[in-house]
């Protein structure tokens, strides 16, 4: 079996994707391994893959990445391999290099157009740093894949390469645990809301959920997840006195989250048209809101409304004031969204699935699997 050693700056625990991804070459002959980072609130892993995850002195900042590709540079550099993956701009560098050194073929996929995420629009240096990285590799990769056709066509158009597109969506199953509210430790008398995600941050629109809870009655808003706003947002719910209204959750196993968005009546993801990476995002609790049953409330977002929209799974914002999102959620409780829309969630899970987008995933990687 040939091997391959795919990478991610992450710490493998909620990276479904590349979870996904990992299993998919396993099936089409790879030995594989993926490689991470260790945090202390790592969850444990069990998969059907060998995983490696680095402890790493530095967690964030310059320092981190710089400390990050050099670990990673010399762990392939002694180590054996046929196919190198790199997922996103910040492992690509020791990718590229390891690539180059040693003439093994390198697959790149990018989750997200890096270079105009929240955390680089505002910090011009630092932006400019990684787009000279990306602009120096970018137009020498040969296989390159991403995450839906908005993103792809923008580097189409800058790079003048063409791109595949593999959504992030969930592996189809014939059928879903279900746990009740009381089994979930949940107030079964309440209307229950989730929003869940392992990068709950800036700009995606979690303030104003909290904010329009003060006009939902007899619900409950579940965040389950982490992310760079969780602390400011558990200060808010306290200013707010709404500590009856919303209730955190750390991330968990990919099953058990499921088990609480099934368990939702309504799925929230209301990202914010602030930068251009959020505009064409395709957020992955999309996809688990629709494996779940659950209808959706989104902001309008392109790649959102595209799904929204031809499935007919929910509603979507029209901006994000608190009380409009909670006319919303009012109008979905009421109407019984959940069950009025279950027969177009059940067909949306059964053509979005990874059973079908895995197909062009092994259209890339058959012709390294030899």
């Amino acid at each position: 079996m040939k091997k391959v050693i795919v990478s991610v700056t992450n710490d493998l625990s909620t990276d479904q994707r590349v979870d996904k991804v990992c299993t998919t070459l396993t099936t089409i002959g790879f030995d594989v391994k993926l490689i991470g980072r260790k945090l202390p609130d790592s969850l444990p892993l069990s998969r059907p893959y060998m995983t490696h995850r680095m402890k790493l002195f530095f967690r964030k900042g310059p320092f981190f990445y710089a400390e990050y590709n050099i670990r990673l540079f010399l762990y392939l550099l002694f180590s054996k391999s046929e196919l190198l993956v790199s997922n996103d701009l910040d492992t690509l560098p020791a990718n590229y290099l390891v690539h180059k050194l040693k003439r093994i073929p390198l697959v790149y996929d990018s989750h997200e157009y890096y270079t105009e995420t929240p955390e680089l629009v505002n910090r011009p240096l630092v932006k400019n740093i990684w787009e000279k990285i990306e602009g120096c590799i970018f137009p020498k990769l040969t296989d390159i894949i991403t995450v839906n056709e908005s993103i792809a066509g923008m580097y189409e158009a800058k790079y003048s390469k063409q791109l595949f597109v593999v959504r992030n969506i969930p592996v189809r199953r014939n059928e879903l645990n279900q746990y009740s509210r009381k089994e979930l430790g949940l107030d079964p008398e309440k209307h229950l809301i989730i929003l869940q995600g392992a990068g709950i941050n800036i700009q995606r629109g979690a303030e104003e959920a909290i904010a329009a809870m003060k006009y939902v009655a007899d619900s409950v808003l579940l965040i389950v997840g982490g992310g760079d706003v969780i602390d400011h947002l558990k200060k808010q719910v306290i200013e707010e006195e709404l500590t009856d209204r919303v209730m955190f959750m750390p991330k968990m196993p990919y099953s058990e989250l499921m088990k609480y968005t099934a368990a939702a009546e309504i799925g929230l993801t209301l990202d914010k048209d602030t930068n251009i990476n959020y505009r064409y995002s395709l957020p992955n609790k999309l996809f688990d809101y629709i494996h779940a049953g659950t209808p959706v409330l989104a902001s309008p977002l392109p790649e959102i409304k595209k799904i929204v929209e031809e499935y007919n799974i929910g509603l979507l914002t029209e901006n994000h004031n608190p009380e409009h999102i909670a006319d919303r959620i009012n109008f979905m409780i009421s109407n019984d969204y959940k069950s009025l829309l279950r027969k177009n969630l059940e067909k949306a899970a059964s053509e979005l699935n990874w059973q079908n987008e895995e197909k062009q995933l092994k259209l890339v990687y058959s012709k390294y699997a030899g």
